[in-house]
């Protein structure tokens, strides 16, 4: 698939999520794979006020391309302004954001509220395109609820106004994370348009990776909470599409040493007590099926220092190292 100058065969790529896909955890999962990574979802409206957590959102690393900038707000002029303040931080491509189903952002007539307005979805594509020289993308979802399915009429008008790319979260608004995606949906739109097709939604291994690939037809998959449950979900799955094996869980010192490397980010973007906080939502997912993870999650989460999250980890990591079957325990539930 090409989206301007990036070319990618059956890539896999990052969510954007709101506190989650922030630079610390784009870092990782950059490193574990993922082909392609976005921002968090940023508001139009805080940007163009110069807000300073908005503008924060926007940071690149170099060693995170290819990276996309994701925007959402329902006002053309202020998407357009937004859209050309990011365009001045160098991301590889602008996406704007018409999927969130929260009741703040979508209730506003922002993100998945604009597929009640569909006339005004298309301006803002339209206008953003034609006032930024990036790559423009969205990502939204098949409709409000299932009486107003509009997604085959809304990628054949983004494609008419320049969109370049498409990703289809195979969910309405009213469902919300909850039910099953319905990926034939993916595979209706894929049929319709020219431009490239990402699915999105129900990925959470390495087989429904290729069972979407397969399935659907479409030029890319792009993960969201599976990788927050399992971020080396971008390599295993890169590998189970090449060799057709399914590749051993990682160890636990990978485990440990990622969770390590992630919290040395987290400390040096967000500062020592922000992100002792932001990572206690990410030590489920890295030590999910070690022993005694409920309890030692506990502890973790009453550490005080980054320091002493390490200690903690290092010396489960002696503990456990000795066992010839300490990664592959009978799984306990965080």
């Amino acid at each position: 698939m090409k989206i301007g100058n990036l070319n990618i065969e059956r890539g896999i790529f990052l969510a954007p999520m709101e506190n989650m896909s922030d630079f610390p955890f784009r870092m990782i999962c950059k490193k574990l794979g993922a082909d392609i990574v976005c921002s968090e979802f940023i508001s139009s409206e805080a940007l163009i006020r110069e807000a300073k957590q908005a503008y924060r959102k926007m940071t690149i690393n170099p060693n995170e391309r290819p990276i996309g900038i994701q925007i959402y707000g329902n006002r053309v002029k202020a998407m357009v302004e937004a859209a050309q303040i990011a365009q001045e931080q160098g991301p590889d491509f602008i996406d704007i954001n018409f999927g969130c189903p929260v009741k703040k952002v979508a209730l506003k007539g922002a993100g998945a509220g604009l597929l009640r307005d569909i006339s005004l979805m298309i301006k803002i594509c339209e206008e953003v395109v034609r006032h930024t020289s990036l790559p423009v993308t969205a990502k939204t979802r098949l409709g409000w609820d299932n009486g107003s399915i509009v997604i085959l009429d809304v990628a054949k008008k983004m494609e008419s106004v320049g969109i370049e790319a498409l990703t289809l979260h195979a969910r309405t608004r009213a469902q919300g994370f909850k039910g099953e995606a319905d990926w034939n949906w993916i595979k209706q739109v894929k049929q319709k348009v020219g431009i490239p097709i990402i699915g999105n939604g129900d990925v959470k291994n390495p087989e429904q990776v290729l069972q979407m690939f397969n399935s659907t037809g479409c030029d890319a998959v792009m993960i969201g909470r599976g990788a927050l449950i399992n971020p080396w979900i971008f390599k295993q799955a890169k590998e189970y599409m090449r060799s057709g094996i399914l590749p051993p869980e990682p160890t636990l010192s990978e485990k440990i040493e990622t969770l390590i490397e992630h919290l040395k980010y987290s400390v040096e973007y967000k500062g020592e007590s922000q992100a002792l906080i932001a990572m206690r939502k990410h030590y489920c997912g890295y030590l999910k099926g070690l022993p005694h993870i409920a309890q030692f999650r506990n502890e973790l989460m009453c550490c005080k220092t980054s320091k002493e999250v390490i200690e903690h980890l290092e010396e489960f990591l002696t503990k456990y190292s000795y066992m010839p079957q300490a990664d592959h325990l009978a799984r306990e539930q965080c």
